[in-house]
């Protein structure tokens, strides 16, 4: 695949799994990491401040009542250590996008990282890539479904270093869902910046979609184990293997 078209933008606003991240690192480590050491965190932190505000968090979601109804021998006087780490191992299972879940999930990780069980995957072009935009005068942010920690994490103990010197912002699901396009709408009110002059770079076509409709500039990247594009999403849309064929230059004002 040839090096894309020179782009110009002021600001790049990447997302993480399937872009900068393997799919599989996040499927194979980090939430099998997040399930079999989330009890462990309740039961070490459940006094404290922050976990109760969590839990509490969970417990007022619509997806309790569910997995409560689906699970009737639970009362009130349950709802202890285990019905909760039981029910943060159901909304893992089902990969549903929930602030309360992807907190928790970020302090789960933290604790990995720190301790050096985990280290962030990225791949091999990233780096040189941040570099390359941030020397050329190109501002850096990234929207990503996993919480604000979560990507401050994965990028400040990556296998190639801290790359977060490179990095402007940080977006998650409180500024909405990926694939609504108020999101975007929200984000680049956030930048500052006209949304023309916002190249989004995702794998997933509803993203990029509803990124477009908010006015951004759109590529898809097509990396290893993404799920795979149809002949009209590639008339559609910028098609890119890595970061490497990615030609994008600072726009003037």
């Amino acid at each position: 695949m040839c090096p894309t078209k020179e782009l110009t933008a002021r600001i790049i606003l990447s997302d993480i799994e399937g872009t900068t991240t393997s799919i599989s690192f996040v499927k194979d480590k980090l939430f099998p990491y997040a399930k079999s050491h989330r009890k462990g965190y309740l039961e070490q932190t459940w006094i404290s401040k922050e976990t109760s505000e969590i839990v509490q968090d969970l417990l007022e979601l619509p997806e309790f009542e569910a997995y409560s109804n689906e699970n009737p021998h639970l009362g009130e006087e349950s709802f202890g250590i285990s019905t909760v780490s039981d029910f943060v191992n159901y909304l893992i299972d089902k990969d549903l996008k929930l602030g309360p879940l992807k907190r928790l999930q970020g302090l789960v990780w933290e604790k990995g990282y720190n301790c050096g069980d985990i280290k962030g995957h990225v791949y091999s072009d990233v780096p040189a890539a941040f570099k390359r935009w941030k020397e050329s005068g190109l501002r850096l942010a990234i929207y990503s479904s996993g919480s604000i920690k979560a990507q401050q994490l994965l990028f400040g103990q990556s296998d190639f270093g801290d790359l977060l010197p490179y990095i402007n912002g940080h977006f998650d699901t409180t500024s909405g869902h990926k694939q609504e396009t108020q999101s975007y709408t929200n984000i680049t009110k956030d930048l500052g910046e006209d949304p023309a002059d916002i190249l989004f770079l995702t794998d997933v076509i509803k993203e990029a979609e509803a990124a477009r409709q908010a006015g951004l500039q759109t590529v898809i990247l097509s990396r290893p184990g993404n799920a795979p594009l149809t002949d009209d999403d590639k008339s559609q849309f910028t098609i890119v293997e890595d970061f490497e064929k990615l030609n994008v230059k600072l726009k003037q004002k």
